[in-house]
């Protein structure tokens, strides 16, 4: 069993920055990727950024390309978001997830790949 509680959220002015944090506990040698997805009102959940832990291979959705930097720490046990130049359109619930399935996937940002979620924390960018 993997736990994790996301922390960092908060309200901020457009052109603003936020860093959410993800505190993973539990069995979290199992990790292979973290990741870090949102879902604003009315709208599908969204892959942002994920880290293939092994080797802090990073992979970001278009959207956030050059804005948002995920990161971790050595131990498996935290994973980071750095949002730069935030704008109205990433206003959403930000989730943290954990894959403990042992397999390369090419594309890392499906949710349904993912079975192990925080229960989120909110961010707001007003214009």
């Amino acid at each position: 069993q993997v736990q994790l509680v996301e922390s960092g959220g908060g309200s901020v002015q457009a052109g603003g920055s936020l860093r959410l944090s993800c505190a993973a506990s539990g069995y979290t040698d199992s990790i292979y990727y973290m990741g870090w997805f949102r879902q604003a009102p009315g709208k599908e959940r969204e892959g942002v950024a994920s880290v293939y832990v092994d080797g802090g291979i990073t992979s970001y959705a278009d959207s956030v390309k050059g804005r948002f930097i995920a990161s971790q720490d050595n131990s498996r046990n935290a994973l980071y978001l750095e949002m730069n130049s935030l704008k109205p359109e990433d206003t959403a619930m930000y989730y943290c997830a954990a894959r403990t399935a042992n397999r390369w996937v090419e594309y890392p940002l499906y949710s349904s790949l993912y079975n192990y979620w925080g229960r989120g924390t909110q961010v707001t960018v007003s214009s």
